[in-house]
């Protein structure tokens, strides 16, 4: 059976005529700016956060008048061209969430008065929950999606240098270093993420958008070549069960299925690793004697004290699952660091399954992600040698850059050393992929992980944390009965 089914495991299907993949926010941020200039007669802003005053080109100094801060291109390119209508839809996050972020995006709404730009906050979510969608795009022609918000915390290089003063931020402070991730497309696929994102718009304001004229024209960035040509795009989404509107959990079928058809890798990237039902579906692959490799790629320590207290205890317990699962030595827990040791903040969602499944997008894996969040993903399957050897380079680069090599030597090593565990052994030699050690955990500890606080699955357990224990180890023991019975 395959792995992509519309109505099931994705929303919907759709061509891209092309599809590239962005490492890192000084690349995803370079090639907005061009898209940007380039739109003719829209851009939509669909995010989880944003800030005004990001810089897309920072050069170590934060000024007052920066001419490169995100919201003045935004705003100048809106006044210059009456013919382009840009519009923002940006969650309205709850209080200590908007404190941590200097009060932003509350305080864009200010920033865009009196300006063309229309800026709006989204609160159509139950209480709890959150929009973490994020997609850019530019006259239906071009979209972006994945991980990555535009926010004065979030630029970096690929190098993930130590004490790079590009990273400050308008308080004169760097910002830790961080690893993001985006998907761009165009073409069918493109259009697809422009509908969403005025269906978004139409449930936060009441408002129907019709689609911008076509102006014709190419907004793709001209420094970008496209790595795959001609491919099927499944995008897929989370919406939680609201106000009549059932909950659409396209995102994790299509993890369950996906981590069920590997047959040689699958490597996972991710800012969280929480949820017990995508942890015993990937047990229930590393028992098996000739399943897939597992590489898992997170953050050694959460930025946050609350998602130390609740995401890194809940990790914790699933790795020792994972761990006593892997009785053939095929599993792999990292964080990456800088040459100097510091911790490289892991904010991308990324999963490549084989070399057939490439998949970007905003949904981490845990609870939320599942069923109570907004979430979006794209998914490039591809059948032919060529767009597979690309979907390979991508996953090698992405581990090697970590490590301070190309995506060849990953390559070679792989070959050598028997696959992605064997080359990352071998590579490894600096140790700046370091193994994610469970924290140890006293007895509240204990409790925040087993009835997983803060990461509900969906509405109907987001306030009753027995019901949310019982269901998701309930579920989790049908996965692991199904993949013994399969055995």
């Amino acid at each position: 059976m395959t792995v992509i089914r519309p109505g099931e495991t994705c929303w919907r299907t759709a061509r891209a005529g092309r599809t590239a993949f962005l490492i890192d926010t000084e690349a995803y941020f370079t090639a907005l700016f061009d898209a940007f200039h380039k739109a003719r007669r829209s851009i939509f802003i669909l995010g989880w956060g944003f800030d005004p005053r990001t810089r897309l080109f920072p050069d170590g100094y934060d000024g007052p008048d920066d001419p490169d801060e995100v919201g003045r291109i935004l705003v100048e390119l809106a006044c210059a061209r009456p013919e382009l209508d840009v519009r923002l839809l940006i969650w309205k996050s709850a209080l200590p969430i908007s404190a941590s972020q200097d009060f932003f995006p509350h305080k864009a709404r200010k920033f865009f008065e009196k300006t063309p730009v229309k800026f709006r906050l989204d609160s159509a979510v139950p209480f709890g929950a959150c929009h973490h969608q994020k997609i850019v795009v530019v006259d239906d022609r071009l979209a972006f999606c994945g991980g990555g918000d535009i926010g004065v915390d979030r630029w970096d290089t690929a190098a993930h240098l130590d004490d790079d003063q590009r990273r400050i931020m308008p308080k004169q402070e760097c910002h830790a270093p961080r690893h993001e991730v985006m998907a761009m497309v165009d073409g069918e696929a493109a259009r697809v993420l422009a509908e969403h994102c005025r269906e978004r718009w139409r449930r936060a304001t009441d408002e129907v958008l019709p689609p911008p004229p076509d102006a014709g024209g190419d907004p793709w960035p001209d420094h970008v070549p496209p790595h795959i040509l001609d491919a099927e795009v499944a995008i897929a989404r989370t919406e939680p069960a609201w106000k009549g509107r059932p909950m659409v959990s396209e995102i994790q079928k299509l993890t369950l299925a996906a981590i069920a058809s590997a047959k040689s890798c699958i490597y996972l990237e991710n800012q969280y690793f929480t949820s017990p039902l995508i942890t015993e579906a990937v047990a229930a692959r590393l028992a098996e004697p000739n399943g897939p490799e597992v590489v898992l790629i997170s953050t050694g320590k959460a930025p946050s004290w609350f998602d130390q207290l609740t995401m890194d205890r809940a990790r914790g317990a699933m790795i020792w699952r994972l761990r006593a699962a892997d009785i053939f030595g095929r599993f792999r827990a990292f964080y990456p660091t800088t040459p100097g040791g510091e911790t490289i903040i892991v904010h991308s969602k990324v999963s490549v399954f084989d070399d057939r499944l490439a998949r970007v997008g905003s949904a981490n894996l845990n609870n939320r992600s599942g069923g109570f969040d907004t979430e979006i993903e794209l998914t490039v399957r591809c059948d032919d040698r060529r767009s597979r050897l690309t979907i390979a380079a991508f996953r090698d680069r992405l581990i090697g850059h970590f490590m301070a090599v190309t995506g060849d030597a990953v390559k070679k090593a792989r070959t050598d050393f028997g696959g992605l565990v064997g080359a990352i052994d071998a590579l490894n030699r600096e140790g700046r992929l370091a193994p994610i050690e469970p924290p140890k955990m006293s007895a509240f500890g204990e409790f925040v992980s087993a009835y997983h606080i803060g990461d509900p699955s969906d509405t109907a357990d987001s306030w009753r944390l027995g019901r949310r224990r019982e269901r998701l180890y309930r579920e989790a023991r049908l996965i692991a009965e199904e993949a013994a019975r399969a055995r």
